[in-house]
């Protein structure tokens, strides 16, 4: 399993990083990921995580790999949508922020839950949503200072293809990734996290 998940990750980012449509963007989008996979690394025998974490935080990578390689206001499969739906934007960056909440709220149940973090588990879930959107505030507070340091060389990496409330929704769609993986892997990664503890 392990050895399939570091096969997959490396042929994506190799795509990823072969000829992007620019490479400002490329390293930018793309390092979130880099940075994740080290600390896994660097993590796996102490603190090994569930099967289904590492498959999100896989999951989550590819979606940052693809719209580094094309830019997340270029991405062909999305500019299909915009045409049969008749949208005036190419909707992959919310992709991008729903799963900015789907995964991280599972990373952050499963270190509260592993670390013993809260006395009454009925908290659980309110740090988990609170976690979720101060990570996606903190990614657009990054956008804004990456923008003001590198002018319009980061347009592409903002990707806010002139809608006005671009960071609003970028954060409601975390909020709704956070909530959807509350409410629909909880059961499945409880499953998971007591056969950890089993191990």
């Amino acid at each position: 399993m392990k050895l399939l998940w570091v096969v997959i990750f490396t042929v994506v980012l190799v795509w990823s990083g072969t000829n992007p449509k620019d490479y400002f963007t490329w390293a930018l989008e793309v390092s979130p990921a880099l940075i994740g996979a080290l600390l896994m690394a660097i993590t796996y025998k102490r603190f090994p995580l569930t099967p289904l974490l590492y498959g999100l935080i896989l999951l989550h990578s590819i979606v940052l790999m693809v719209g580094g390689h094309y830019t997340y206001a270029e991405v062909p499969l999305f500019d299909l949508f915009k045409e049969w739906f008749g949208s005036g934007r190419n909707n992959y960056d919310k992709v991008g922020h729903f799963m900015q909440g789907f995964v991280p709220a599972v990373l952050a149940r499963e270190i509260l839950i592993r670390k013993a973090v809260l006395a009454k588990p009925a908290w659980l879930n309110l740090f988990v949503i609170s976690v979720c959107l101060a990570f996606s505030a903190f990614y657009e507070l990054l956008e804004w200072v990456v923008a003001e340091m590198t002018g319009e060389s980061a347009e592409a990496f903002l990707g806010t293809q002139g809608y006005v409330w671009d960071t609003q929704t970028d954060m409601a769609f975390a909020l709704v990734g956070c909530i959807c993986a509350l409410v629909f892997l909880s059961h499945i990664h409880n499953r998971q996290l007591m056969a950890l503890y089993r191990q």
